[in-house]
């Protein structure tokens, strides 16, 4: 009898994480390419607007990502989608979006954005060579939070990437974009 609890305990919890993945999925209706530039433009000027150092780097980077909505949700197994675009200067000149799957201590949902400046040129050729990337693998990634932006000036910029993430929304206990995979898509 203990065992078909546990059992059934399972089960639910698999059929909990399931509904939170299709919660997710339903909400990353497929946005237009126009209606993904107008969010990107808007989410990086609300991250230039509350970020002064984001800005700096944002003029020397290569190229910019930025997704500006990801939902996430999760009960033990979780999950986050969103999509975004790649700006090369002032051209938009990419789509892409961002998967990731997480299993643990978790539970809830939320949204939030954000943006990933490319700052060499190997990282942007990895990007378009490599028809997607996995943060955690190839040209490395700065997650960026209030402590490294305090030590952040246009001279001290040596890594291939730095992400910010800004604009949460909702209740989770846990956010990170290690391990999310960012993948080329057609708009």
């Amino acid at each position: 009898m203990h065992t078909l609890g546990r059992t059934m305990k399972n089960l639910l919890l698999v059929a909990t994480a399931a509904v939170s993945l299709a919660a997710i999925s339903s909400q990353a209706v497929a946005a237009t390419a126009e209606d993904l530039n107008k969010d990107a433009a808007q989410a990086l000027d609300k991250l230039y607007k509350s970020n002064p150092t984001a800005e700096s780097i944002g003029k020397h980077a290569k190229a910019v990502l930025v997704f500006p909505n990801i939902v996430k949700a999760g009960l033990v197994f979780g999950g986050a989608y969103g999509e975004g675009v790649l700006t090369k200067g002032t051209q938009f000149s990419g789509y892409y979006n961002s998967v990731s799957a997480s299993w643990g201590w978790q539970a809830g949902a939320q949204s939030y954005s954000y943006v990933v400046f490319l700052m060499s040129n190997k990282a942007v050729r990895y990007l378009d060579k490599s028809k997607g990337w996995e943060i955690g693998v190839g040209p490395s990634v700065v997650a960026v939070n209030e402590g490294v932006a305090k030590n952040l000036s246009s001279s001290s910029l040596k890594d291939d990437a730095y992400a910010f993430i800004f604009d949460q929304q909702g209740l989770m206990a846990t956010l990170s974009i290690e391990g999310t995979k960012i993948s080329p898509i057609k708009r």
